[in-house]
């Protein structure tokens, strides 16, 4: 195959504006979940790989604690597949904090070529899409991506001292401290692996909310946006998938994405999850509207719904993970909150 074929195969695979579907879709050679404390107590706690009841890691300061959970998710994601760090060709990694100092610091002993990302709490869907886009261009054989997030390091960059004891309002999240990892590799025939069938990047969308307290309406349009670019560029509905899986829109976010979504046309209430209702329990955890952070839809996609579809129960999901764009200082400085959402289309090898 010449330069212009390659070209020529690489572009059939776009769809529309946004959208890829790939012709041999790279698949999901194994995974890993690292969780806090709390998230270990909540309903998804018996499937996490590992439950730390220490969420400071026996470190000096939580920053460096965020760091040992990514590097221990990242091994134990190697180990699974069988693989030493010099067999993965690229990792695609991001978290929450300033210059991604629990990535850079998390990493740095795996020596793996580093390419990391900052997509707020749509971190994991934009490495799931940039490393299956390696894997499928032939870039890479194996490729490491991952995504974490810690209470404490959130809390102490974005707002109040934890001493302060400031009341958060309902529509609050509590964010995730935990890290999910997966390995990415390039398809072969009679694969059972789960696929990666597919994306939709999303695009930033702000409508001008400035309440930090309420994450979940600043990312639920970039949430409608993006499924309804995923339904234009694939022709199809709501019904094309088992399950359309936001990332940590929690219970105020999520009843405004389903009204938006309805007001098109689509009525997805009957197949509609959101990782940061499914991984604590509202009326027991004190977590207001749900978990949010990076780690939040990285080890919910590790420990539920990846397994989930290896075992047929679901047939294929829009994995959605989404983001607040802000940071201290844009916030401090009376900026809005843009929001942003990728999509990732996951099938069971079953398909």
């Amino acid at each position: 195959m010449n330069k212009k074929e390659r070209l020529e195969n690489s572009m059939e695979q776009k769809r529309g504006r946004a959208s890829i579907l790939f012709e041999h879709p790279p698949v999901i050679r194994s995974i890993a979940s690292v969780a806090g404390t709390k998230e270990g107590k909540g309903p998804l706690g018996s499937l996490f790989d590992a439950v730390e009841q220490d969420d400071k890691m026996g470190k000096e300061n939580w920053e460096e604690a965020e760091s040992a959970i990514q590097e221990k998710a990242a091994r134990m994601a190697m180990a699974k597949a069988y693989l030493t760090e010099g067999k993965i060709d690229y990792c695609f990694a991001g978290d929450l904090l300033g210059q991604l100092i629990a990535t850079s610091f998390g990493t740095g002993s795996l020596k793996i070529p580093l390419l990391g990302l900052y997509g707020a709490c749509a971190t994991m869907g934009e490495a799931l899409g940039l490393g299956a886009m390696t894997v499928n261009a032939g870039y890479g054989e194996n490729v490491l991506v991952m995504a974490s997030s810690h209470f404490a390091t959130a809390e102490k960059e974005f707002r109040f001292p934890l001493a302060y004891g400031s009341q958060r309002p309902f529509s609050a999240t509590w964010t995730v401290t935990g890290c999910g990892a997966v390995v990415i590799e390039k398809a072969v025939q009679g694969n059972d692996k789960v696929k990666i069938r597919g994306l939709t990047t999303g695009r930033v969308i702000d409508l001008g909310v400035r309440d930090s307290m309420n994450m979940g309406a600043a990312m639920a349009p970039a949430a409608a946006l993006t499924v309804l670019q995923n339904f234009e560029d694939l022709n199809v509905d709501e019904t094309f998938y088992d399950r359309i899986i936001t990332g940590d829109l929690g219970r105020t976010g999520g009843t405004i994405f389903c009204q938006m979504m309805r007001e098109k046309g689509y009525e997805i209430k009957d197949r509609y999850m959101d990782c940061g209702i499914e991984i604590f329990d509202g009326s027991d955890q004190d977590t207001h509207s749900g978990g949010s952070g990076c780690g939040c839809s990285a080890v919910t996609l590790c420990a539920m719904i990846l397994p989930k579809l290896q075992s047929g129960q679901w047939k294929r999901v829009l994995f959605l993970p989404t983001g607040a764009l802000l940071s201290n200082i844009s916030f401090n400085e009376g900026q809005t909150i843009p929001g942003i959402a990728h999509a990732v289309i996951l099938e069971s090898p079953k398909v």
